[in-house]
């Protein structure tokens, strides 16, 4: 009985060709999925180059040690040699353009002060080089995520390339430090031999300064006693001296000044009143003079100062309006909506009537063109300062003229009739001056006499006490002078003589290390490898455990798992898996006749895949019989599931078969890894089939760890134990109640 109703079920899918073909097609979705998945995302890598990414170079190089560098050039060469990307070299506004219009998928910018911050490490705040990686996310995510790793890998190599330049450099500098220090080594050698020298004739000198010394002290002891005793002398002799020099010098004076105070008294009686008037004639006279340089001085900083500030002040204003007019026409160019051709011919009527607004207000033609060209407020102010001080000079030079001629009139003819008041109250006063200064002048004369002729011996005694003790004094202090002095030789031999003991030790011990030091720099030899060595001090090497070829491979577990589950759901829809071609003889074979034809048919899917895989794709695996013996296990496991829930649910074991299989597509680890998705959906990961077909085909793909493999199979096997039975037992108690009352 049992061989007749799988018959009968074989009979009804070959003869109904709305069964079979419908089977036929579902034997290749496997293939559609895990096969046309595969295929397309195979080795995705591998086709970078078709990638279009802009490069944009602003950079315009520096001078590092007289070299030129261009780091920008340099990077975008080995951009576009490397074909990790479809690099493409173009313009700043054209790669934004094209950027936002989806036609590059990321753009790479290199600043203009690329070059040049490279040259900074050396000084007091060095600058990092930057680089603007650009990616359009929104185009596709998944590019920008690889180009977000190969902005990591231009940022090396920008750093190994700045290193290796600076690592150069420096090697460079040592090989010229040790020519300057064996240079250096040479002449401290030298120093140390007459240093040696210098050691045993500082000792002579300190011997001799030293006998010296003690014989000056003697010497100066007996000038002082000399000196004492000639002071005495002299100081009488000045007394005597002094006293007479000033009385027979003063009576000549005296005689002669009264003569002088006569004749000055009669001249002032005369001249003093046309003397006052003409002095405060003068006097006025120099001050109009100086009141008119006052008002011209004034006059001058007045017009410099409002020259200066009106000048700032208008090119401010002018300068104000250029910058608005210039931050049009940038944010016109920056909306991407105008060429520059365009931009300009909307600008140019609107400087062309800010040059006529600036004529009509007074500012020649020329120079209207001069500040519309202008770049800076600087340029402007300059332009305008002439024209400005022509129109202020003129207006301020009329008002100033006006004020300065009213005053001076105003002044002149104060002094007039001023002569003939001042003689009538002066003479009376100098009549009485003039008889009395003449009585004075007669005893003066006499006095004179007697006083010249004692004054004349003092001056012989004087002459001669003078001389002896300014002598002695010169003496005096020529002795103290060459005591002091050679005390101080001496002390200064001394510290001569220690000081050039030290000299000649540390001139030995600084021409032994630089000769050291010198050594030691000349056995550094560097080439292109020792720079690359600094550049590039630690080398990765990459040991791959199980290495996995290309994302086909890696992704294979996880789709061929998803294929060969909807190839299962899929029969579910085409195949009667509730109703029995023919009267069943019982619950067991019911379920047997239906699961053989499903498992034949879930094993045909899994052998077309593998198929597809190994030959069509060429995928390579640990062992080709043990993959297909766990991909036909994988295939029964998920038929037995299919099996249990649409014979037990009918339409809503599908649906439930769906949401076991969106479960299992985030929960089998096989895309990213267990940790890290949700902590809830971790717990579903063990109960799930496909969590172990998909560890299984790992195993037997890419780790060649066959025991796991057999780990998982047979829990596989006890899922599709427990699937199984489970069935069994649905068809029983189906075979119960439908077949109870004999009908089919």
């Amino acid at each position: 009985m049992k061989s007749n109703l799988l018959k009968a079920e074989l009979s009804t899918i070959l003869k109904n060709r709305k069964i079979l073909i419908p089977i036929i097609a579902v034997m290749l979705v496997p293939v559609l999925y895990a096969g046309m998945f595969l295929w397309a995302f195979w080795d995705p890598y591998a086709k970078l180059d078709k990638l279009p990414v802009a490069i944009v170079n602003e950079d315009k190089g520096a001078t590092l040690d007289g070299e030129k560098l261009k780091l920008g050039n340099d990077l975008v060469r080995k951009l576009e040699k490397s074909k990790e990307f479809g690099f493409e070299s173009v313009g700043k506004s054209e790669g934004y353009k094209k950027l936002k219009e989806q036609k590059y998928y990321m753009l790479i910018e290199i600043p203009k002060d690329f070059s040049e911050n490279a040259t900074t490490l050396m000084d007091d705040q060095p600058k990092k080089l930057k680089l603007t990686y650009v990616p359009n996310e929104g185009y596709n995510f998944l590019s920008a995520q690889i180009g977000g790793t190969a902005a990591e890998k231009i940022k090396t190599a920008v750093s190994e390339k700045v290193t290796e330049t600076y690592a150069e450099t420096i090697f460079s500098k040592i090989t010229d430090l040790a020519d300057g220090v064996q240079l250096a080594s040479d002449g401290a050698g030298k120093l140390s031999d007459g240093s040696v020298e210098l050691n045993q004739g500082s000792k002579d000198l300190y011997e001799g300064l030293t006998t010296l010394a003690e014989k000056s002290i003697e010497f100066d002891d007996g000038m002082k006693t000399a000196d004492a005793g000639s002071d005495k002398l002299a100081d009488g002799s000045s007394k005597l001296s002094a006293g007479l020099s000033e009385v027979d010098s003063n009576l000549p004076k005296l005689v002669a000044g009264t003569k002088e105070a006569y004749a000055g008294a009669a001249q002032l009686k005369q001249e003093l009143p046309s003397g006052i008037a003409k002095e405060i004639n003068n006097q006025l006279s120099g001050s109009v003079v100086e009141l008119n340089n006052g008002i011209n001085s004034f006059e001058s900083q007045l017009s410099t100062s409002l020259i200066e500030q009106m000048a700032d002040q208008t090119a401010g204003q002018i300068y104000q309006q250029k910058q608005a007019l210039n931050q049009i026409a940038q944010s016109l160019l920056s909306s991407g909506k105008f060429t520059p051709a365009e931009v300009q011919g909307i600008m140019g009527p609107i400087i062309e009537n800010q040059t006529k607004a600036l004529v009509a207000n007074g500012i020649p033609e020329q120079y209207a063109q001069q500040i519309i060209q202008a770049e800076t407020k600087d340029q402007i102010k300059a332009i305008m300062k002439p024209i400005v001080s022509a129109k202020l000079t003129s207006n301020l030079g009329v008002g100033f003229d006006t004020f300065k001629s009213e005053l001076t009139g105003k002044l002149s003819g104060a002094t007039s009739g001023l002569e003939q008041k001042i003689a009538s109250q002066t003479n009376p006063y100098f009549d009485q001056l003039l008889s009395g200064i003449g009585s004075i002048n007669q005893g003066q004369q006499a006095l004179q006499a007697g006083v010249h002729q004692l004054y004349l011996g003092s001056n012989e005694l004087n002459g001669g006490a003078g001389s002896l003790s300014t002598g002695m004094k010169q003496l005096t202090a020529g002795a103290d002078a060459i005591a002091s002095g050679a005390g101080q030789l001496a002390d200064g031999s001394g510290q001569l003589k220690d000081g050039a003991g030290k000299l000649s030790a540390g001139a030995k011990e600084l021409a032994d290390k630089l000769k050291e030091g010198s050594d030691d720099a000349a056995k550094v030899h560097t080439d292109n490898k020792t720079y690359d060595m600094m550049a590039k001090p630690v080398k990765l090497d990459k040991e791959s455990l199980n290495t996995v070829p290309n994302y086909g491979t890696g992704f294979a577990p996880y789709f061929l798992s998803l294929g060969l589950f909807v190839g299962a759901l899929l029969l579910s829809i085409v195949f009667p898996i509730r109703d029995a071609a023919i009267r069943p003889a019982n619950g067991f074979n019911w379920f047997a006749s239906k699961f053989a034809i499903m498992a034949g048919i879930g094993i045909i899917q899994a052998l077309i895949a593998d198929a597809i895989l190994l030959f069509g794709l060429n995928l390579e695996v640990q062992s080709t019989p043990k993959f297909i013996l766990f991909s036909i296990i994988t295939s029964l496991t998920f038929i037995a599931l299919i099996q249990l829930l649409v014979s037990v649910l009918a339409d809503a074991g599908r649906f439930i078969a769906i949401i076991i299989l969106i479960f299992q597509l985030t929960t089998s680890a096989g895309t990213f890894p267990l940790e890290l998705i949700p902590n809830f959906l971790q717990h579903f990961n063990a109960f799930l089939p496909m969590t172990y077909s998909v560890q299984g085909f790992k195993a037997v793909i890419s780790s060649g760890d066959f025991s796991f493999m057999w780990e998982n199979a047979l829990i596989l096997f006890g899922f599709i134990f427990g699937f199984c039975v489970l069935s069994i037992a649905n068809y029983a108690i189906r075979m119960k109640h439908q077949f109870k009352l004999g009908h089919e």
